[in-house]
């Protein structure tokens, strides 16, 4: 566990941020155009150590990532790190390289109550 979750306080699912529970609930089932509809249009995702930024090069990314290995997803827990801020851990079982990994997904929720910025990392 990181320095940061530590200094996090654990929240159930149905209260993270609206934009976070739609993106969560359509990840997990492979809804893209739900998964788009959380993001503000000029936000950023950075998976693997790539940023994409706006909705176009997030798409690309979801939906190549979801192509590329055959894997189940669980979220095993979620964390409020501040008024902005929340990690929802996934934990992701398959054909990829290692077969297993605790993924973080920490989302960063702007202004318009959109995810402005989302950072994907064991």
């Amino acid at each position: 566990m990181n320095t940061e979750q530590n200094q996090a306080t654990p929240v159930a699912l149905d209260a993270l941020p609206a934009a976070v529970r739609t993106f969560v609930t359509a990840h997990l089932a492979h809804d893209y155009d739900a998964e788009m509809a959380s993001f503000a249009e000029d936000a950023t995702v950075t998976d693997e150590g790539h940023t994409h930024t706006g909705l176009g090069e997030i798409r690309a990314m979801l939906t190549r990532a979801a192509g590329e290995y055959t894997y189940t997803t669980e979220v095993t827990g979620a964390y409020r790190l501040d008024d902005a801020r929340v990690d929802v851990v996934h934990h992701l079982e398959g054909d990829f390289p290692g077969g297993v990994v605790d993924l973080h997904y920490r989302f960063t929720v702007g202004a318009g109550g959109l995810i402005a910025d989302l950072v994907i990392e064991p």
